[in-house]
């Protein structure tokens, strides 16, 4: 008997179930060694976003990953996974120091979007994504980024140029969420079933309109079981796709980057 197809709100439950494997779950998977690094140097270190240098085999990356918490006490700590201004200020910090070093830069997006509170507004929300996204855009060492459950709005996307960008078969990946879609477009938050479906937010909706690169399955079975296999593709196509682009020059990177996103953003 075939699978039933999972229908675009049932992947929103899916992405959004607080026992889904976190970024850092992925992390301790994937990379032989994982050193995480603090601060943004202005105000503290919003937890929101891990930093740190991490190492597969004698190739050395910086990790920049957006972190929920589990218990209420981690979600709280960790601000339920949506960055403030400073964590946005953390990553570039770091990409900056990637750049220097010539370490490919490895992003994990997993938050329902940055967070809309006075003192995030107060302290340059809007401008710490803007600027996030434009130090992104013209680095020049390979950027791979990898969604892996929830990517909901500039939040998610201010850590999302990349040069290839890979996607969780049940992530999903939108402008926002589909309950704030329902209540704008419609002024109706009872709607947003419906909203899912036409927001094309899953990995094959977003495949097929070529915003993202490849699709990471995810298979049925035990949930270890299954993680594994899955960290194990992604450690393997992190190593396929650096391998690829240590041939191209920064010129070329970053050529590939900025065309990669016009495209997308002129609907081509």
């Amino acid at each position: 008997m075939a699978n039933k197809k999972l229908s675009a709100w049932e992947k929103v439950e899916i992405a959004r179930n607080p026992n889904r494997k976190t970024s850092m779950d992925y992390i301790e998977e994937i990379f032989d060694e994982f050193i995480e690094l603090h601060g943004d140097r202005n105000f503290r270190d919003d937890k929101a976003i891990c930093c740190g240098l991490a190492r597969i085999g004698s190739q050395n990356y910086t990790v920049i990953a957006q972190q929920k918490g589990r218990s209420t006490k981690e979600n709280i700590q960790r601000n339920f996974g949506m960055p403030n201004p400073e964590s946005y200020r953390k990553a570039i910090r770091f990409m900056k120091q990637a750049e220097k070093f010539n370490r490919p830069v490895i992003t994990f997006i997993d938050t329902k979007g940055a967070y809309p509170g006075v003192g995030a507004e107060e302290r340059g929300q809007g401008e710490a994504i803007a600027k996030s996204m434009f130090e992104m855009l013209k680095l020049k060492v390979p950027v791979i980024a990898i969604i892996i459950g929830e990517g909901s709005s500039g939040g998610a996307l201010a850590i999302g140029v990349a040069n290839k960008v890979l996607m969780l078969e049940n992530a999903i990946y939108s402008i926002l969420s589909p309950e704030g879609y329902s209540s704008i477009l419609w002024k109706d938050g009872t709607r947003y079933k419906e909203a899912a479906e036409k927001m094309r937010l899953t990995a094959q909706d977003l495949y097929d309109l070529n915003i993202i690169d490849k699709i990471i399955k995810e298979p049925k079975g035990e949930e270890n079981e299954s993680f594994f296999k899955i960290a194990n593709n992604l450690k393997n196509e992190i190593k396929k796709s650096i391998n690829e682009m240590k041939s191209l020059n920064y010129s070329e990177l970053i050529n590939n980057r900025y065309y990669k996103f016009r495209k997308i953003g002129m609907g081509e």
